[in-house]
């Protein structure tokens, strides 16, 4: 039995879900977010909460996964999602120019990284990178891709490129 998945999914003021076909629809002030739902699993709006409910036991594994990715859905529309990260090494360090973010990183170039659309990434600190967004998946995907740049040093135990915090 699925214990995340009979939990009920508060939604709060202010988020509209709808169904549309094979997709659930969250909508909200931080933006609109789309979740498949595979067959053999439902959504039930009931009052202001949302229930995932199955037709049997052979989709007991998707049963959990659905709920989590709609109770990521409404916490994105609403609150957002954050990553940040930290910039380490000497000389290394990174600004944001229009859409686009420009690192200096160690090599003899500077990388430029497009901004996705949906996403913002401030830089606090010239070493201070805060990657935020309403798709928790799209912004996690991001902050790899990032680190990703300059992969840490095996050798000397420590992170040298960047250090990921929640």
């Amino acid at each position: 039995m699925s214990r995340i998945g009979k939990k009920a999914i508060e939604l709060p003021s202010g988020v509209a879900f709808q169904i549309e076909g094979s997709e659930a629809v969250v909508k909200g002030p931080k933006g609109i977010l789309r979740v498949a739902i595979p067959a053999g699993l439902r959504v039930e709006k009931q009052d202001s909460s949302l229930l995932v409910d199955r037709d049997d036991d052979q989709h007991a594994a998707l049963h959990g996964l659905v709920r989590s990715l709609l109770a990521n859905a409404v916490r994105g529309v609403t609150q957002g999602f954050e990553k940040h990260l930290d910039i380490v090494g000497i000389g290394y360090r990174a600004e944001v120019k229009g859409n686009t973010v420009v690192f200096n990183l160690g090599y003899s170039h500077p990388i430029e990284y497009p901004v996705p659309a949906g996403l913002t990434i401030a830089t606090e600190k010239m070493t201070h990178l805060v990657v935020k967004g309403a798709d928790k998946h799209q912004v996690g995907q991001v902050a790899a891709e990032i680190r990703g740049l300059r992969p840490p040093d095996p050798y000397k135990n420590r992170v040298c490129a960047t250090r990921t915090s929640a």
